[in-house]
């Protein structure tokens, strides 16, 4: 796994989209630590994967059947206790990179999207029954979860903003991040431990507009569309907008490119990693993708290059009359739809 230590070199994390207890017990989450990755990160569906087969669970999930608890209320306990594992897995990499590696990202509930108030209750709830200093609460960059995330980070709570599509509603983000640091240095509190990380999804969005466009753009508009939210954050974090936080001990959010396994197998297995590496950023990756980069993924600086030709992709897309913002807030309802149905199931599992 030699590459993802050259992927670090060039100013990139690559995390693993995955967590299960037979993962942290048997030793592999140590193990793809040691060769190079950087985190982890979960949402409903990869819980309701490993509840359904990871046999580790079975003895435990008896026994919680057998109290009186809510199915919500099992999942918790289970999800809760494989977070505390993965976080202690990683902790020791949290602590070497001075608190910008490390992290195990929890969601809240996907019923709370449109919830700013309880979207803030649960992640301060959650953080608190977790208890380590490298959880990341998960909560969707809906516009409730863009005025949770400003009191969340007032709190001093690390956040995984989620389901990100759109240029527009990241820059928001920023915008509400700010105000969540402006608002904990006002109170005067430390600033320095806090990190967000912005999940810009991308496989979803060449999925949805593929069928659409003439073959010469198709797979290229979510690639495009990364490196001018790349260039948004740049300007952001490099201007005055974030300097008087900056100079306070604020850390830059970090982006970070989620669906990045291909969905459509004509393309190369790598594409979305490949194509994706810059400074200061995070890829989050499933099993599979993890195993194809690290056999053949190239490691080079590709973020930054081709940037006028994205631009044109983008353009061209325009011309067509796709409105990649009205894309996005669809593809976000859709995530979140998705997210609910495997809660669903996940909770049905422990009824």
């Amino acid at each position: 796994m030699a590459i993802l230590s050259d992927v670090k070199a060039l100013g990139q994390q690559i995390w693993l989209d995955n967590l299960s207890r037979s993962l942290v017990r048997d030793g592999t989450l140590a193990q793809m630590l040691a060769g190079g990755v950087c985190g982890v990160t979960s949402n409903p569906a990869i819980f309701q994967k490993a509840f359904a087969g990871d046999a580790l669970y079975a003895d435990e999930v008896a026994e919680l059947k057998a109290q009186d608890l809510t199915p919500k209320q099992r999942y918790e306990t289970l999800a809760v206790a494989d977070v505390q594992a993965a976080c202690d897995v990683c902790l020791p990499l949290y602590r070497e990179s001075g608190g910008q590696a490390g992290f195990v990202s929890l969601e809240v509930s996907p019923e709370l999207a449109h919830d700013a108030e309880g979207t803030v209750a649960e992640a301060k709830r959650l953080h608190a029954a977790i208890d380590r200093p490298n959880v990341m609460i998960k909560v969707p960059a809906t516009d409730a979860g863009l005025t949770a995330l400003t009191e969340l980070v007032a709190a001093g709570l690390s956040i995984n903003l989620t389901l990100l599509f759109s240029r527009r509603q990241t820059l928001k983000a920023y915008e509400a991040y700010v105000a969540g640091v402006a608002a904990r240095l006002a109170a005067g509190e430390s600033v320095e431990s806090v990190r967000v990380v912005a999940s810009f999804f991308i496989s979803r969005i060449d999925a949805a507009l593929d069928a659409t466009l003439p073959e010469h753009l198709q797979g290229k508009t979510a690639i495009a569309l990364a490196k001018a939210a790349y260039a948004d954050w740049q300007a952001f974090f490099g201007g005055e907008a974030f300097a008087g936080a900056a100079e306070q001990g604020a850390n830059r959010v970090q982006l970070l490119w989620a669906s990045t396994g291909v969905k459509n197998p004509a393309y190369p297995d790598t594409l979305y990693v490949d194509s994706l590496i810059g400074k200061q950023t995070v890829n989050t990756v499933p099993d599979a993708t993890l195993k194809a980069f690290t056999d053949h993924g190239t490691a080079r600086e590709t973020l930054t290059e081709n940037v006028p030709e994205a631009q044109a992709v983008l353009s061209e897309v325009a011309r067509l009359g796709i409105d990649l913002e009205v894309l996005a807030a669809r593809l976000q309802e859709e995530g979140l739809k998705q997210f609910e149905e495997a809660f669903e199931k996940l909770l049905a599992l422990l009824a």
